[in-house]
C-alpha cells in the first residue's frame, strides 16, 4: 500500500511539471511600442480569453526595444510603431516574418492648459506657449513625425528652443498630463484611452502634414525557437475581428 502511494505521488509530480512546462511553452513575452500601451491591456486580455496563453508585455520607445531585442532580450513578439525598426530587425536575421502592418496610428496635439486649438497647429506659435513635449525623434516614430509636421507648417525655427523630449510616447504624456509641458504632441490612442478620456483637449494634426505612421509587427529570433506556434496565432489574432475592433476603439486607421 505505502509504494501504491509514492507511485501514485511520483505519476502527480511528473503531471504536475508537464503542466507547468505547457503553460510556460504557452506563454509569450511581446515587446510593445509606447504608443499601444491602452489598447494592448485589451488585446492582452481578448487573446488571452480565447487562447488560454498568457502574455506579458514591455513596453517603451521602438528605437530602445529595437536595441534591446539586438542586445539579446527575449521577447518573441515586436509590436513596433513604423514599419522601419522592424524591417531592420529582419534584415538583421533577429526577425524570423517580414514586417506587417496592424495598425496606422494618428498624431494628435493635446493639452491641459487653456490654449485655444481652434487656431491648430499654429497655437504653438503663441508666446504664451513655453514648453511643447516631444517623444525624440531619434527613438519614438510619433516624435520624427511631430518634426515633420512642424517643418511642413514652417514652425520648427520658430518652435524648437520651446521643445521638451521625452523617451517615448509614454513620457511625452506624462508631461502633458502634469503640465510640466503646456502642449504637446501624442498618440489618438493616449487621448481617447479610459485613463485620459476627459482630460483637457486635443486636436488631430492633418495627415498630408506628417508620413503614415504604419505600425508593423514582427515574430522575433527567440519567439520562433521557443513559441512559435503561440507567438504566430498572437500575430495572425491581431487581424481579427476582435483585435479590429479594439484597435478602432482607440483610434487606429486600419490597414
Amino acid at each position: 500500500m505505502q509504494m501504491s502511494r509514492i507511485f501514485e505521488r511520483l505519476i502527480l509530480g511528473l503531471l504536475l511539471l508537464g503542466s507547468n512546462n505547457l503553460v510556460h511553452a504557452g506563454s509569450l513575452t511581446v515587446a510593445v511600442a509606447a504608443n499601444v500601451k491602452y489598447a494592448f491591456a485589451d488585446l492582452q486580455q481578448a487573446f488571452s480569453k480565447e487562447s488560454g496563453i498568457e502574455i506579458k508585455s514591455v513596453f517603451g520607445s521602438s528605437g530602445k526595444l529595437t536595441a534591446q531585442i539586438k542586445e539579446g532580450a527575449p521577447f518573441d513578439v515586436f509590436l513596433s510603431a513604423d514599419m522601419k525598426y522592424p524591417q531592420v530587425l529582419f534584415e538583421n536575421g533577429l526577425a524570423t516574418t517580414e514586417p506587417k502592418v496592424y495598425a496606422n496610428g494618428v498624431l494628435v496635439l493635446w493639452t491641459l492648459n487653456q490654449l485655444d486649438l481652434g487656431k491648430g497647429i499654429q497655437v504653438l506659435a503663441d508666446p504664451s506657449v513655453k514648453k511643447i513635449a516631444v517623444a525624440n525623434p531619434e527613438l519614438a516614430p510619433y516624435g520624427r513625425e511631430a518634426m515633420n509636421a512642424l517643418d511642413h507648417f514652417k514652425l520648427h525655427a520658430a518652435v524648437g528652443p520651446r521643445l521638451i523630449y521625452g523617451e517615448s510616447i509614454s513620457q511625452v504624456s506624462q508631461y502633458i498630463e502634469s503640465q510640466s509641458a503646456d502642449i504637446g504632441f501624442t498618440a489618438k490612442s493616449v487621448v481617447l484611452s479610459p485613463a485620459m478620456t476627459g482630460k483637457g483637449k486635443w486636436i488631430e494634426l492633418p495627415k498630408g502634414s506628417y508620413k503614415p505612421i504604419e505600425q508593423g509587427v514582427v515574430m522575433l529570433k527567440y519567439g520562433a525557437d521557443t513559441h512559435e506556434k503561440a507567438a504566430q496565432r498572437f500575430i495572425s489574432f491581431l487581424s481579427s475581428s476582435t483585435a479590429r475592433r479594439i484597435l478602432e476603439k482607440y483610434g487606429y486607421l486600419l490597414p
